[in-house]
């Protein structure tokens, strides 16, 4: 009797060793599977009347990850990363502050010299800061400026920028913007693979997509190009019925982003890194508001 329960046991511990290791590897891939682990939020959304240090506290405090700055700016560059240094909030990357102001795409050489001057020192501010993307819109198509000059004056702008990006360490990350140009995401892959280049590559953001398409579209054409995410709501009812820009004013999980479907498709190309809010900030408590509500997108 006792010869039976003692092989019975060892059956039962063998059994568990054997299916030990395949739980202990699916316990340590799971984080992999999720998509978007690290919050973001940019900079100017932060509204309270605080220091550099403070504001960084603050975020720490309400459960980010990291905050994205613009480059060039107006910040001192020693104060920030000594906020940096004692919160330990990271700055995944810097949204380059000219390319509205002065495209790549400008008819005028100057200007597009000066634009890609401070996309230079964008990728010299985020190496510093600890960060590996500098976003980059491309370049705006108008009255003045056809879709063929926009492509061609931007892709010869940003290879010349290509040196400083290895140097650096820091990637360009091309982003999806209502500039009238690269409207297709498989226009948008080709943009970026004419470069034939690593330091390359697109920052989504997938609320800007629902005024003309749908964010798994453009994730499962774009791929492993995508760098980083940018996260807004966007309601087609409410540009429909009040303007266009009226479509942006909804909350997280109100608009209509399928989040489900856009997890399971960024799970499918294998993306797991940061997601940074771009939406309307304000004080303490909106910011915390975003925070829980991101979660609520990355459980989606």
């Amino acid at each position: 009797m006792h010869r039976r329960i003692f092989i019975k046991s060892t059956a039962i511990a063998a059994s568990a060793v054997a299916v030990a290791p395949h739980l202990v590897s699916n316990a340590e891939a799971a984080p992999l599977a999720r998509p978007m682990v690290k919050k973001s939020l940019m900079w100017g959304m932060v509204k309270e009347d605080l220091s550099v240090m403070d504001k960084f506290k603050l975020l720490k405090d309400l459960g980010y990850d990291g905050v994205e700055l613009d480059s060039p700016d107006k910040l001192d560059m020693k104060e920030v990363l000594a906020a940096r240094d004692k919160t330990g909030l990271l700055i995944p990357g810097t949204v380059n502050s000219m390319h509205w102001k002065l495209p790549l795409s400008d008819p005028d050489p100057k200007k597009r010299e000066e634009c890609a001057k401070s996309i230079e020192k964008a990728l010299w501010d985020t190496k510093e800061y600890g960060g590996n993307t500098v976003l980059v819109v491309p370049g705006v198509v108008n009255a003045s400026v056809t879709y063929s000059e926009a492509y061609e004056r931007s892709q010869a702008e940003i290879r010349k920028l290509l040196p400083v990006a290895e140097k650096a360490g820091v990637k360009i990350a091309i982003e999806n913007v209502w500039n009238q140009f690269l409207l297709s995401p498989l226009e948008a892959a080709k943009f970026v693979d004419d470069f034939k280049h690593p330091m390359v590559g697109w920052y989504l953001d997938i609320g800007n997509v629902l005024r003309y398409s749908w964010p798994v579209s453009w994730i499962e054409a774009l791929n492993k190009r995508i760098l980083k995410l940018h996260l807004k709501e966007f309601s087609i009812k409410k540009q429909n019925d009040l303007g266009l820009w009226k479509g942006f004013d909804v909350e997280f999980l109100e608009g209509d982003n399928n989040w489900p479907e856009v997890n399971k498709a960024l799970a499918k190309i294998g993306y797991s890194g940061w997601a940074s809010a771009e939406v309307s900030g304000g004080d303490r408590k909106r910011l915390l508001t975003i925070r829980e509500k991101m979660d609520e997108v990355f459980k989606a």
